[in-house]
């Protein structure tokens, strides 16, 4: 199981959004830089959250990105689905029924019987889906900065002043 790198950038970039003061924002040119990414790339990314309901857009020149939404109320999960999409990771191709041993059983009641693997696999994909539902930008944010000397968090803060519009 591997989530694109998208899903780093993502992360990564909606923490310097974190905090901005109301009305601010941030474009994509000055977060790739800041991280040393593609600028290209970082902008699918952002559409895709866009879509997802993470980021507001503000166009014009002196346009950027936002949070759409309290970072309390955006999950890792948010994230992760706004970027990689909502499918389950494992995808049951039922080959149960083309096993030459029982393929009369399986043929007469495939879905009276669901495929344990198919049961477990999701199961398991579930716990980790509530894992990541369960962790906000919110709580990112006090994980992170909670360590922070306050020379580190001005410097972040000078960043954020100089790079939003």
């Amino acid at each position: 199981m591997q989530f694109s790198v998208g899903v780093e950038y993502a992360l990564h970039s909606l923490f310097y959004l974190l905090g901005l003061p109301q009305g601010k924002v941030i474009g994509i040119k000055e977060l790739s830089a800041l991280h040393g990414i593609s600028e290209t790339y970082l902008s699918k990314v952002f559409t895709r959250l866009r879509k997802g309901g993470i980021v507001r857009s503000v166009p014009g020149v002196n346009g950027g990105y936002e949070l759409a939404r309290p970072a309390s109320d955006i999950s890792f999960w948010d994230i992760v689905e706004a970027v990689e999409g909502s499918a389950y990771i494992f995808q049951c191709a039922e080959i149960r029924q083309k096993n030459s041993l029982f393929s009369n059983e399986y043929a007469l009641t495939p879905s009276s019987c669901p495929c344990l693997i198919k049961v477990v696999m999701s199961e398991a994909e579930d716990q980790m889906r509530n894992y990541l539902r369960e962790k906000s930008l919110q709580w990112l944010m006090d994980q992170v900065t909670k360590d922070f000397s306050e020379s580190k968090k001005q410097l972040i803060t000078s960043w954020q002043k100089q790079s939003s519009s």
